[in-house]
């Protein structure tokens, strides 16, 4: 089992920039694939961003791709999501998730852990 704790949320302007970082305790943090997720309200959660063990793939949602960057550190036990260029529809709770799957994958049921969210406000 692993615990995971998101911080970096807060208020920004649209076009400023946010880092988020999820720390993980427990089992070996290198065992899990990552991701992060959002949800906004009266919203489905959806992801955002995955990574494998490694760290050497990465995939996005394509509503972020080109401005939000994910990338773990397996020595320090976290995942951390880069966003920039943000937008007011980015305005949601993201939380950071851990899949037992080599592969984390783009669906809420392909992560097994999950975080309790942090909020990000994007001002118009």
């Amino acid at each position: 089992q692993v615990q995971l704790l998101e911080s970096g949320g807060g208020l920004v302007q649209a076009g400023g920039s946010l880092r988020l970082s999820c720390a993980a305790s427990g089992r070996t943090f290198s065992s899990y694939a990552m991701g992060w997720f959002r949800q906004a309200p009266g919203k489905e959660r959806e992801f955002v961003a995955g990574v494998n063990l490694s760290g050497g793939t990465t995939y996005y949602a394509n509503s972020v791709k080109g401005r939000f960057t994910i990338s773990r550190d397996n020595a320090k036990s976290t995942v951390s999501l880069q966003m920039n260029s943000l937008k007011p529809e980015d305005t949601a709770v993201y939380y950071c998730a851990a899949s037992q799957r080599l592969y984390g994958g783009y669906e809420k049921y392909e992560y097994d852990y999950w975080g309790q969210g942090t909020q990000v406000t994007v001002s118009s």
